[in-house]
């Protein structure tokens, strides 16, 4: 598990462009048969990933949470961005297709990922945060018919904001937050733009009260997204490239323009689950 530490907005100003991504992006991500993890020190969030291509990959919590089980203390979101797979968590298996997730609460003990077909396989994507209380496990479907232990994504949880006229058209999928799926801290969910549209979070906002990671996906390969980050007045930006995510502090603007249209997950972790929660910034302020 590779370590990050927090950062000061005062230095932050000051960083060259390959610091700025030796602190922020998350490159690498989804590597064959492996489980890759990024612990950050801002809002103690993880983000890492899970591809099991030839054999069956099991969670565990390393040296650097100091627990018996990965989830002891911990809660966790996953969205599957690949092809169909299973997680096994303490024998029981869920069957996670593309863009479906699962949210895994406290006191989880054994967790696996595997794929159905090695030829496709799943690609597991994952955000965990502390947590204080045991949540219900759930599988997290976008569409469907509701069953034991699945949620489906409620109606009002699917919003379509912007134009093309703005650039911005997107339809907003959200998967965890409270009256869908509860959990301690831990909010996740999905923005895909239409054709023809490239920014996300336009007009830009920060949130003191939370931290926030951004994966990007669905961009080709000579493709790429500016992902704008810094203080309102001390602006910066680093390009992205495709599965890749980028960890935005709290104080930090985090909007980005790609060279055409993508998808990305956001996750959120802090003080406020609110979505709304935010502290706009009127764009004539930016510089």
């Amino acid at each position: 598990m590779e370590i990050r530490t927090a950062v000061s907005p005062r230095d932050v100003k000051h960083y060259t462009t390959e610091r700025l991504r030796e602190e922020f992006l998350i490159q690498n991500l989804f590597q064959e048969d492996e489980i890759k993890l990024i612990y950050s020190h801002i809002d103690r969030i993880i983000t890492g990933a899970a591809t099991p291509v030839s054999k069956e990959l099991k969670l565990t919590a390393g040296k650097e949470l100091r627990t018996a089980n990965f989830l002891d203390r911990r809660e966790m979101g996953v969205i599957n961005i690949g092809g169909a797979g299973t997680i096994t968590i303490d024998n029981k298996v869920y069957s996670v297709g593309y863009k479906e997730g699962m949210y895994i609460g406290m006191g989880a003990r054994e967790i696996s990922f595997a794929s159905d077909c090695a030829d496709k396989p799943a690609k597991f994507y994952l955000n965990s945060a502390p947590a204080h209380k045991a949540y219900p496990t759930v599988l997290i479907k976008p569409e469907g018919s509701p069953e034991p232990g699945v949620v489906i994504i409620k109606k009002e949880n699917k919003v379509e904001l912007g134009t093309l006229e703005e650039s911005n058209h997107r339809t907003i999928c959200k998967y965890i937050l409270p009256g869908q799926v509860e959990s301690c801290q831990l909010v996740m969910g999905m923005t895909k733009l239409e054709p023809g549209s490239v920014w996300n979070t336009m007009p830009c906002h920060t949130h003191d009260r939370r931290m926030e990671v951004y994966l990007y996906f669905d961009i080709p390969e000579d493709a790429f997204v500016m992902h704008y980050m810094g203080e309102p007045s001390q602006t910066r930006h680093i390009i992205m490239r495709n599965e890749e995510a980028v960890i935005s502090p709290s104080w930090s603007i985090h909007s980005g323009c790609g060279s055409q249209a993508y998808t990305f997950i956001w996750g959120m972790v802090g003080e406020n689950q609110a979505f709304d929660d935010m502290d706009g910034i009127d764009n004539r302020d930016l510089r």
